[in-house]
This record gives C-alpha cells, structure tokens and sequence, in this order.
C-alpha cells in the first residue's frame, strides 16, 4: 500500500504544474500510460519535475551506453536496493527494449555472483590489489 496518494488524470489536470510534467512523460514515451511512481511523486510538483528530468536526462538522452544496457544496468542496481517497483518496471522497459530470455538469464547470473562476491569480499576485507587502483 502507497504511504502517498496517487494522483488520478483529473486530479494532475487540475494541477498545471504537474500536468506539464505528466505531458512530458507521455510525448517522450510515445504513450498515455503513466505509471504509478509519477502518481505518487505529483503530489510535490517540483519533486515530480525534478525527478523526471534526471530520468529522462540519464535514460532518455543519446549516449555511449544504449537504451538496453541502461535498462539491464537499472534492473541490477535496483536488485542490489532492492526496489521490487524498479525490478519490475525496469524488467519491463528492457524486454520492450529488445532485452531476450536469454539475455534476462545472463544478467541474473551476474546479479547473483556480483551480490555473492560483493559480500565475500566485505565479510574477508581484502586489500585492493595495486593494480586495481584507477
């Protein structure tokens, strides 16, 4: 259960600071969906705005990294916070993306010997070896 209400169409139209925020979100995505993570967020406009602009920024924008890797990238930090929301919209931005069943299985292998390595190495404390140093 959300700890904050989700604003409903009618409600955000009758917020014109959140409904050009709203407008944003669906002229980049090419769709009337908005999903419940904006609802949430407009009821700060300025938080709304503020967030939509580094997401867009970051996962919209050309640049060396493709939209996929970005996707898969998200889906793994998100694993790591464990942010069940995230995993799950991620998951479904990257299979829309062209992310296959096999690629998805890859990245939970990673995920997995990341997460597992990650706490070995916390739990034994080993030194960075020099020629890691960057």
């Amino acid at each position: 259960m959300a700890t904050v209400k989700l604003l409903t169409d009618a409600e955000v139209e009758a917020n014109p600071a959140a409904k050009a925020v709203f407008d944003d979100i669906r002229a980049t995505r090419k769709s009337d969906f908005v999903n419940n993570f904006w609802r949430g967020l407009a009821n700060d406009p300025a938080l709304l705005k503020r967030t939509w602009e580094g997401v867009k920024t970051v996962m919209s924008a050309e640049g060396a990294l493709d939209p996929l890797t970005r996707e898969m990238i998200y889906i793994a930090v998100s694993t790591a916070n464990s942010c069940s929301y995230c995993v799950h919209s991620h998951t479904a931005a990257a299979k829309a993306r062209g992310m296959t069943e096999a690629q998805h299985a890859e990245l939970l292998s990673v995920i997995a010997l990341a997460g597992q390595n990650n706490h070995l190495l916390t739990a034994m404390q080993i030194p960075i070896d020099d020629a890691f140093l960057v």
